[in-house]
């Protein structure tokens, strides 16, 4: 069963809508914009900032004689709170400044009162930060969104001491432990012992991330040229659609196939994808091991899908039937396109596989970097090897990876590409169990680009952690990965988007 989602926080994540994740692309129009490939351009940030509402939440004392007057915490004055409030817009713009997603911070709001703190999250954020120097629970609990959606950050060194450093507890706090005592009469925590931030930014930083991936990933928008499926799994493009919101825009073949026979046909288009191949196979690492024309056609692909991102408003797309259909119409397979498209920071899968593409759509949005998407092996002596024809060489964003353009594996046709990743390179994968929304969790590091009778784009991959784990989560399914190590995020995020986590490997 699906970790359940509820429909207060699919509201507030789903503030992402299909047209307001869309980063603008460039405009093709009856003939694509000479730059409408670009290898030197940044890579494409396909989401919107996630917009965070501080809160300071204080109540100043009146000195009393002869009794204690005061709580613990250094805001005890005007003065003090006026500091606050500066110190804590400064190190959000520091933070905005340093995060490698956009991110929005709001004026900070100040509260003093119940009345007040349940007003002030407001409509125009995602999360809220609450920063709460003193007052009292009610209040604390009356700052916390509807939705949940936010973290508590307390001073110990950074700052003046806060009273709720020492307040907080689990009669506020959800914990992982079963059999907690309830607190009567007192409302569910809406929050957890993980939604609290003790001094460090950077705990801070990473948390905004996970809610980055889960504001974006919520509702997303995809063109599937073919129609959608799931491997294994019939109710997988369902699940898709229902629990993730995600807005699936079904194209079929019979127009796109005239519009592929048009281009084919038109020689100032086909001169313009002659020009991006020319400066493609100029990239410093690129050899060509299969014949130019195959190339070639994958930019007038790269050219035609983008017109059909561009005209349903999305920065996702997958292809079905691509190991056949899409053949004798392109004279070319969709692998280097695929490839293209991600390169440039946008989604693509192929295969149309909607087991596994929601989990590379919050992937790419975490880790602000390509995903790939691809085939699982047996795991054996803590390795696997990971393999698919539609391998990015931008993984880290920004560098091209070394690779052969050798054909598609199983036809022997067409162009793909054989990445090379560093050797050591450190990799986060997803293994989603099937259209269940339990999602498995696995860190690794490259040990070697072999060059074996299978799909071009191959690693052999040493997993970090109780390997043997993964033994009972075998599926021959599809997996993806992404440059670096996610694994908190992910299931920070998890909760928040309705998927039951797992992991093997330690984050």
């Amino acid at each position: 069963m699906c970790c359940t989602l509820r429909r207060r926080d699919f509201l507030s994540l789903a503030g992402v809508s299909a047209a307001g994740v869309m980063a603008p692309l460039p405009v093709a129009g009856t003939s694509w914009a000479h730059d409408l490939w670009d290898p030197q351009r940044p890579l494409v940030s396909p989401g919107r900032p996630v917009r965070i509402q501080p809160i300071l939440m204080y109540s100043l004392p009146k000195r009393k004689e002869k009794t204690s007057w005061k709580s613990w915490g250094g805001i005890q004055t005007e003065e003090a709170v006026e500091q606050e409030m500066g110190r804590i817009a400064e190190e959000l713009k520091a933070l905005t400044a340093r995060a490698e997603f956009p991110l929005e911070a709001l004026p900070v709001r100040k509260v003093t009162s119940v009345d007040e703190a349940a007003n002030a999250g407001g409509s125009a954020a995602d999360v809220a930060i609450i920063y709460p120097a003193t007052g009292s629970g009610n209040m604390l609990r009356a700052c916390i969104p509807a939705s949940g959606n936010a973290v508590i950050f307390v001073r110990h060194r950074s700052g003046p001491v806060y009273y709720w450093y020492e307040s907080l507890s689990v009669r506020y706090l959800k914990t992982h432990r079963a059999g907690v005592a309830k607190v009567t009469g007192v409302d569910a925590p809406r929050l957890s012992v993980d939604d609290v931030v003790v001094d460090d930014t950077n705990e801070l930083l990473w948390r905004l991330r996970a809610y980055y991936g889960a504001v974006n990933f919520i509702g997303s928008r995809i063109v599937s040229l073919g129609g959608p499926q799931g491997k294994y799994a019939p109710d997988a493009v369902q699940v898709a659609r229902d629990r993730f919101k995600l807005d699936i825009v079904d194209i079929g073949y019979g127009d796109f196939e005239s519009r592929i026979r048009s281009a084919l046909a038109d020689r100032a288009l086909m001169a313009r994808a002659e020009q991006w191949t020319q400066n493609y196979l100029a990239l410093p690492g690129t050899a060509l091991e299969t014949d130019r024309h195959f190339v070639v056609n994958s930019f007038v692909l790269y050219g035609l899908f983008k017109d059909l991102m561009r005209e349903h408003n999305a920065t996702a797309f997958t292809i079905n039937s691509c190991m056949n259909t899409i053949m004798p119409m392109a004279d070319t397979t969709a692998c280097l396109t695929l490839s293209l498209l991600n390169d440039e920071g946008l989604l693509a899968f192929c295969e149309s596989d909607f087991v596994i593409i929601p989990a590379g759509i919050l992937l790419r949005h975490i880790a602000q970097k390509p995903v790939f998407l691809h085939n699982s092996t047996f795991p054996h002596r803590g390795m696997v090897t990971c393999a698919h024809c539609t391998g990015p060489r931008r993984m880290n964003g920004s560098r091209y990876e070394p690779a052969h353009l050798l054909t598609h594996y199983e036809s022997e046709f067409g162009a793909a590409p054989k990445v090379e990743m560093p050797k050591g390179q450190e990799l986060t994968f997803i293994d989603p169990e099937y259209a269940t929304c339990r999602w498995v969790g696995i860190r690794g590091v490259v040990e070697d680009n072999p060059f074996y009778e299978i799909c071009r784009s191959q690693q052999d991959v040493r997993i970090l952690g109780n390997w043997k784990d993964l033994l009972n989560e075998v599926r021959d399914s599809h997996w993806v990965m992404v440059y670096g190590n996610y694994l908190k995020e992910l299931a920070y995020a998890a909760p928040h988007i309705g998927v039951t986590w797992h992991a093997v490997s330690d984050a």
